[in-house]
């Protein structure tokens, strides 16, 4: 009978060891999610350039090369024009009368007559939708006094920049010499402008009645119809710069810029920038990092009549990364002045900033203003903080 409870007994307890033995394998770890390596890129444009909202160069060809930039030299004159506007120097209403240099312009145009009268918006508008060369030196003459100033203006603001590679020697981009831009810098320009509201109201208009109704202008940027959320920007042709294109377009919180210059035929230049816009947002992904006005941190105040003040974004900062690889992202906060700052502060003054950086390279960045001001404290202020503290210490 023992032989047969015995048997029993080791028959149990082998189950019980292979359950065991099967409890305790190790479960196989998942294989770590692959990032899908980024497609190469051709292109047939003789310079290219894809940035994203916050400067980055994603993709490039050639991009800093100075190159005949045609009417893509409009992006700087509506930057100019809509700053001009924004700073009061001018109004929209304001009327614009047409000089005979202005008239003797060629190439695209709304067939200004000299003395002819029409308000700001609707020369800004014929130079936004239909790159009309007449009405660029009508509105920068109207604005500067004369072309040669208004060069002159174009320049400065490229230096303002930090523009290498561009040199203005006309507003509306007709050949002349030593007249150039290159990709790089106009993404740059394109990075400025969509900052401005009233600059891609203008670039975006898709179609317009000029003249009570007797003129009837459409957009030569066929993006605005052809890829969604293109929202800008400026075509160019020459016979020397071939076919040219800034183009804007925002999906899903990406902000992208393409840049092409001297591609070969016509509509290559639409082309060739949607074909940069698709491997972007095919291979790229805004993060969103701070909204503007959230607090991020707060500075330490002596001599205020409050202790610390609050630091917040002075805009939103999104920054785009490889698919994949947003969970790399680092954040530093630098406060321009340490720690402590003696009062006053002033309200919107920049304290410090918050710097982004993706696997050590920075990607992005946003300064940090003071929310409200703070007033220096008066002696009897102070004195009774004093007080404050030695009857606490005393105690």
């Amino acid at each position: 009978m023992w032989r047969k409870y015995a048997a029993i007994i080791c028959g149990l307890l082998s189950v019980m060891f292979v359950l065991t033995a099967v409890q305790a394998a190790p479960t196989p770890a998942p294989a770590p999610k692959q990032t899908a390596p980024i497609a190469k890129f051709e292109t047939t444009a003789q310079s290219a350039i894809l940035m994203d909202g916050n400067g980055n160069i994603l993709l490039e060809k050639d991009a800093h090369k100075p190159l005949p930039p045609a009417s893509v030299t409009k992006v700087m004159t509506l930057l100019l024009a809509v700053e001009a506007i924004e700073q009061g120097k001018v109004k929209l209403t304001d009327p614009v009368s047409v000089s005979e240099n202005a008239w003797k312009q060629g190439g695209s145009q709304i067939w200004l007559e000299p003395g002819e009268r029409m308000s700001v918006k609707e020369v800004l508008t014929a130079v936004a939708v239909v790159s009309a060369n007449d009405a660029a030196v009508a509105l920068m003459e109207h604005i500067f006094g004369t072309k040669e100033a208004a060069v002159d203006a174009m320049n400065q603001r490229a230096a303002e920049l930090g523009l290498k590679n561009s040199k203005f020697a006309s507003v509306n981009g007709l050949p002349v010499p030593d007249h150039y831009m290159s990709a790089y810098d106009t993404a740059m320009i394109a990075k400025e402008a969509v900052k401005h509201p009233l600059y891609l109201e203008m670039v975006g208009i898709k179609e317009h009645w000029l003249r009570d109704g007797k003129n009837w202008l459409v957009n030569t940027n066929k993006l605005l119809w052809w890829y969604p959320g293109a929202d800008g920007l400026k075509t160019g042709w020459t016979q020397e710069a071939k076919y040219c294109f800034v183009g804007t377009a925002k999906r899903d919180g990406l902000r992208l810029i393409g840049v092409v210059f001297a591609t070969p035929e016509p509509r290559s230049h639409l082309r060739e920038t949607m074909r940069l816009l698709d491997w972007g947002y095919a291979n790229f992904v805004a993060t969103p990092i701070v909204e503007k006005g959230v607090v991020v941190d707060k500075l330490k105040l002596t001599r205020g009549l409050e202790k610390e003040v609050n630091l917040v974004a002075k805009d939103a900062l999104t920054v785009v990364t490889p698919k994949g690889k947003n969970k790399n992202i680092q954040k530093k906060i630098t406060l321009t002045e340490g720690n402590s700052v003696t009062a006053p502060i002033f309200e919107a003054e920049k304290y410090g900033e918050m710097v982004v950086f993706l696997d050590g390279k920075e990607v992005g960045k946003v300064d940090l203003i003071a929310e409200k001001a703070v007033a220096k404290a008066r002696f009897g202020n102070t004195f009774k903080e004093l007080l404050s503290i030695f009857y606490s210490i005393s105690r």
